[in-house]
């Protein structure tokens, strides 16, 4: 799911929960969007950089709340991937494939690095950090799945009961108060939520 030290291809969803009609996953869906834009809207960026992007849904709705700043979304080479990132066109949006440890972009070139969804997929989710806060001039907005309770949330509708409840392709289960310490070696943590069951931050670098 990111371009910073993954697995060789991108992992993640494997279905559309923001396209879903299912009204619990709606509901879910609909509270961490409303928290992420909260966080979003407090960093004011002029300028994104969407470290494991995905499908690339919430870079473009990042790039229609940005007005004319730059948004880019940066995820490893899949061709369903670019597919999906060839229907999003805007004119301060731009989508990149990408592998390696360093990111392709200057210290201090976005104001804002999102990583929503990410450190758990990472070998190095320190290293990671690390390589966003270069290029972050001046904050940083993560989400991880909220541990244990997102394990036993798929233990609890029979899902990946063999692996424990473990998404596959997640590396590292983060607590909240471990995310918080962690994101606290780069920088001040200025504001967290907790919609469930994520846990989300935004750190000012």
């Amino acid at each position: 799911m990111t371009a910073i030290g993954a697995p060789a291809v991108p992992t993640g969803n494997t279905f559309d929960k923001y396209g879903s009609r299912n009204p619990l996953v709606r509901g879910l869906m609909a509270r961490f969007q409303r928290a992420l834009d909260e966080l979003f809207d407090a960093a004011a960026p002029r300028s994104v950089l969407d470290v494991g992007c995905g499908e690339g849904v919430l870079t473009e709705r990042f790039a229609k709340r940005i007005g004319d700043g730059r948004v880019v979304g940066l995820d490893l080479r899949d061709q369903k991937l670019e597919a999906e990132w060839s229907a999003r066109t805007a004119a301060n949006l731009e989508f990149r494939s990408f592998k390696g440890e360093t990111l392709p972009f200057a210290d201090a070139e976005f104001d804002l690095v999102a990583a929503l969804e990410v450190l758990e997929h990472v070998r190095d989710p320190r290293g990671a950090l690390a390589e966003m806060t270069r290029v972050a001039g001046r904050h940083l907005l993560v989400s991880v799945p909220r541990e244990p309770l997102w394990r036993a949330l798929n233990l609890a509708r029979g899902a990946y009961v063999r692996q424990l409840g473990n998404t596959p392709g997640h590396l590292h289960h983060f607590r909240r108060r471990g995310l918080e310490e962690l994101l606290g070696e780069h920088g001040d943590v200025l504001s967290a939520r907790s919609p469930l069951p994520w846990t989300m931050l935004l750190v000012r670098v």
